[in-house]
């Protein structure tokens, strides 16, 4: 893993560049009070060396949205043997990090499908803005998630995939979902962790409060993402 200070090699930008013109081509959210988006996490003993950036990333996309007061996040996260767990909605940053703080990333494989059938599960419970997923790896079939992604583009879920490390087979499996549930794929890696950060706050943002939203989001941090967001969101 590259030392976080490592500039984002030119590929990694592109990357970044290609996910924010994806997310700024999808129809505009339309914001309400019960708007909600599922974070999900691989939790797995492979992930232990960036959990604690990776909650400290997490914690602040949440507080991004807080004072807009139309989002709730739901955290889900899988590891060990066969472990899957799933908070209720969650409408604080508070909560949200307690929750975060008390996992712990055990040896186990991967239960994407879980999450995507979950989501399926939630969606049909109450309308869901979309599912962001952090991961490193994927040790399930391929044909799998890509039935359970195209439910979800079904009913109006997109997919953000975060890709850490850029295993080529799991990399491959996640376009794939992204594509199959009309979301979209990043990765990203220990030298792009700011612009990953700011990538989840803008996605957050946008599904919170809309285009206003995501320009007052840009003006105080100066730009960066969202800037690029906010020039192409109509």
């Amino acid at each position: 893993m590259n030392d976080a200070r490592t500039p984002v090699p030119s590929g990694a930008g592109g990357a970044v560049d290609a996910f924010l013109k994806k997310l700024a081509a999808m129809p505009q959210t339309r914001t309400q009070a019960a708007g909600r988006l599922i974070f999900a996490l691989d939790a797995t003993m492979s992930r232990q060396p960036t959990w604690d950036q990776a909650c400290a990333i997490q914690a602040d996309m949440f507080r991004e949205t807080a004072t807009l007061g139309g989002l709730s996040i739901q955290l889900v996260h899988f590891g060990g043997f066969g472990e899957f767990a799933a908070t209720p909605w969650i409408g604080r940053s508070e909560e949200l990090i307690r929750h975060m703080s008390g996992v712990s990333c055990r040896g186990g494989k991967t239960q994407i499908e879980r999450v995507l059938r979950h989501a399926l599960v939630e969606a049909k419970r109450g309308r869901v803005a979309a599912l962001v997923y952090v991961g490193d790896a994927c040790e399930e079939e391929a044909d799998a998630l890509a039935r359970a992604a195209g439910e979800l583009g079904l009913v109006g879920v997109p997919a953000f995939l975060f890709h850490e490390g850029g295993e080529p087979r799991a990399a491959a499996i996640f376009r794939d979902v992204a594509r199959l549930s009309r979301g979209a794929y990043c990765p990203f890696d220990a030298g792009s962790a700011r612009q990953l950060k700011e990538l989840l706050s803008a996605v957050a943002v946008y599904a919170a409060g809309g285009r206003k939203a995501l320009e007052d989001f840009g003006r105080r941090n100066g730009g960066g993402a969202a800037r690029l967001l906010i020039g192409q969101v109509r």
